[in-house]
């Protein structure tokens, strides 16, 4: 089997932080399906944290466990623009520290 040419991001975001996301991956060349492009799929839930001391938190306060609604936005990309992709999520990601996750594809659904 060749090696991987595609990715898959995943984001998690406040959902009202969302839509900046959502247009950060789409302008960073993600989402592309096709004749189609900004294709993301989104799913809500909660996430949870600590803010530990010498943290500099977005939400919450240091040593309080917080929960916030949150979304979790994926897209498919090519893996040559993963450091593009990371850095557009950082420029517009309200947290310190965000929760992105990078899968290698086997198969590109186009």
């Amino acid at each position: 089997m060749s090696e991987a040419k595609y990715c898959k991001v995943v984001v998690f975001i406040p959902e009202a932080y969302a839509d900046n996301i959502r247009e950060a991956l789409a302008a960073a060349g993600c989402g592309k399906l096709g004749k189609y492009d900004s294709c993301t799929f989104s799913t809500k839930g909660v996430g949870r944290f600590r803010p530990l001391e010498g943290a500099n938190p977005a939400i919450g306060k240091i040593g309080n466990l917080e929960a916030v609604e949150e979304e979790r936005i994926e897209a498919l990309c090519g893996k040559g623009k993963i450091d593009e992709v990371l850095a557009a999520i950082k420029k517009v990601h309200p947290y310190e520290e965000p929760a992105v996750e990078f899968y290698s594809l086997l198969h590109h659904p186009q």
